[in-house]
């Protein structure tokens, strides 16, 4: 039993350290300027991203081509602007991250 625990936490803790991570490369490639993770700001929370995309098998592949190129017209007037700089590794990464949620 204490040896179950013992895995239990240190997976939460591992989970804990890549969602930080990640949070943390989407505030370095400038995600957070228009997302938050529970709320609207200029473009959707990234909860409602994954609650859109939940089930979807194609929407990591589709979150890295909008971070990449941009996108318009699937969440209101306000398109996203292309992220080119973002490596195509950090996109997956922000594209999975947000999926997660």
């Amino acid at each position: 039993m204490k040896a179950v625990v013992i895995a239990a936490a240190a997976a939460l803790a591992l989970t804990a350290g890549v969602a930080s991570a990640d949070q943390a490369l989407a505030q370095k490639s400038a995600c957070m300027s228009c997302h938050q993770v529970d709320k609207k700001v200029v473009g959707p929370s990234f909860k409602d991203v994954a609650k859109k995309y939940k089930g979807d098998a194609k929407a990591a592949e589709h979150i890295v081509g909008v971070i990449k190129k941009g996108g318009k017209g699937v969440w209101g007037a306000v398109p996203m602007p292309p992220h080119p700089q973002v490596s195509d590794a950090d996109a997956k990464k922000l594209a999975d991250w947000v999926l997660a949620m």
